[in-house]
């Protein structure tokens, strides 16, 4: 149905206003510049023909849908769409039996799959032959990090493209887009103050699908006005929008705020806040397993080896939460995240892991020293490999000063062990190990402690 050839089509028939208003192309899109803009990563690809495999990663409302559905536009693409909320490995096998047709007769097939975070590993295993083969494009989209939800052999096979909540300017020029171009609200002409329009724009976090939703019903609550134009109160928008203010949006950008909050707090050794944005999350519905697997992250990012117990408490509350789950696993959650925010914290591990990478980045590919590697063969042995090597167990204290760094370069400290919990006996053994690279005045030298937001 062409919707603007439909001038007097009734409005209880028409699609919701986010779908009349869903783009058809790049250029109606708005958002995302970092990868649709001019020579980024999606433009390029559409302009080259060269789609491939994806996942998008991104909170509600910022665009997944829409640009796959551009993309198959763009390259004329048989579009198969599933949700694997509801989908299984019957409906996998049919939509790759469909693109193995559509391959036979030069047709492209993208198969998108919404939510593809919910699927089990036989069913992503399932995709892997279609994807490797180039049977089918897979356009997954997903609000969870495909790092821990995407089985490793898939993701290897798919770029991930993350897409951001969308600026209140993104906001505001989708606002007024409609308001100019859909064909109902292009006949009832539509008023927001400048008040009104800020409050709606600030109270959707960054997704278009809730704008135009709060938009509509509010539409629809507004009393038919005698100056033939709608006024949009904030009234109208708060009634509008009242399910964002009492329900736990599991996928929306406060459930991003709120695992902000709480990290943060654990990370600030404050276990009563901590505790608390916990009970949010859990009577919220929050996933208990992604809490855990957060706390799994912290225990070595924040904690480290100023409290070794740290990650294998966390990671045994992991696995009790697995075991058991809702809602006895509150309890569990509840003793890993007031041990983590009351415990010693250090990033020191952390910290050593950016530096290391960064030398390795700016140098050259280092090559391993002959007495390092392995000598399984005898031809090994003869190119002197392991050769010189000294076992340190066999030494006073099982240390025996020997150069681990490349050969021709310059030792240097990327782990600075802090004066606190156990890393200040570490730091102490290595001062006393390794004198000419350590000092006492060596402490705590992380520079870059607020590099990461949550």
């Amino acid at each position: 149905m062409n919707l603007f050839d439909q001038k007097n089509e009734h409005p209880g028939f028409l699609p919701p206003l986010a779908e009349r208003m869903r783009p058809k192309s790049l250029t109606e899109f708005v958002g995302q510049d970092h990868i649709v803009g001019p020579g980024k990563i999606l433009t390029k690809a559409l302009e080259s023909h060269k789609v491939f495999s994806m996942i998008l990663w991104g909170p509600p409302g910022s665009g997944k849908t829409t640009l796959a559905q551009i993309i198959s536009g763009f390259i004329k693409a048989d579009f198969l769409q599933i949700s694997a909320v509801s989908a299984g490995v019957k409906e996998m096998r049919s939509a790759i039996e469909r693109a193995e047709y559509n391959r036979r007769q030069n047709k492209p097939t993208i198969l998108f799959i919404d939510e593809i975070h919910h699927f089990n590993k036989a069913q992503q295993d399932a995709l892997l032959h279609a994807v490797e083969a180039g049977t089918l494009i897979l356009i997954g989209a997903t609000t969870e990090n495909p790092s821990f939800e995407v089985i490793a052999p898939l993701l290897s096979r798919c770029r991930v493209l993350k897409l951001n909540p969308l600026t209140a300017e993104s906001l505001e020029q989708i606002f007024e887009t409609a308001l100019k171009n859909d064909i109902l609200l292009c006949q009832h002409p539509i008023e927001l103050d400048q008040n009104a329009r800020d409050f709606l724009i600030n109270n959707v976090n960054g997704d278009a699908r809730k704008l135009l939703n709060a938009i509509e019903i509010a539409y629809q609550l507004a009393a038919p006005p005698a100056d033939k134009v709608w006024h949009l109160t904030i009234d109208l928008l708060k009634e509008a929008l009242q399910n964002r203010h009492l329900l736990y949006d599991k996928k929306g950008d406060y459930h991003y705020d709120i695992i902000s909050a709480f990290i943060k707090s654990v990370r600030g050794s404050d276990p009563d806040a901590a505790v608390y944005w916990l009970a949010v999350m859990l009577e919220g519905g929050e996933d208990p397993l992604f809490i855990a697997r957060r706390l799994i992250i912290l225990a070595s990012e924040d904690i480290g080896n100023a409290d070794p117990a740290a990650l294998p408490l966390a990671t045994a509350g992991f696995q009790a939460v697995h075991a058991i789950g809702m809602p006895e696993a509150a309890i569990v959650l509840a003793q890993v995240t007031t041990y983590l925010a009351s415990t010693e914290k250090s990033n020191a591990s952390y910290i050593a892991l950016v530096n290391a990478r960064q030398n390795v980045v700016e140098g050259e590919l280092p090559s391993v020293p002959l007495h390092l590697r392995n000598a399984p063969t005898k031809l090994m042995q003869a190119l002197d490999y392991h050769k010189d090597y000294h076992y340190p167990h066999n030494y006073a204290d099982h240390f025996l000063k020997e150069p681990y760094f490349p050969n021709g370069k310059e030792p240097k400290v990327f782990y600075h062990p802090t004066n606190l919990g156990r890393e200040k006996y570490i730091k102490e053994r290595l001062e006393r190990l390794w004198p000419e690279r350590r000092t006492p005045t060596d402490q705590n030298s992380n520079k870059k402690t607020d590099k990461k937001g949550s």
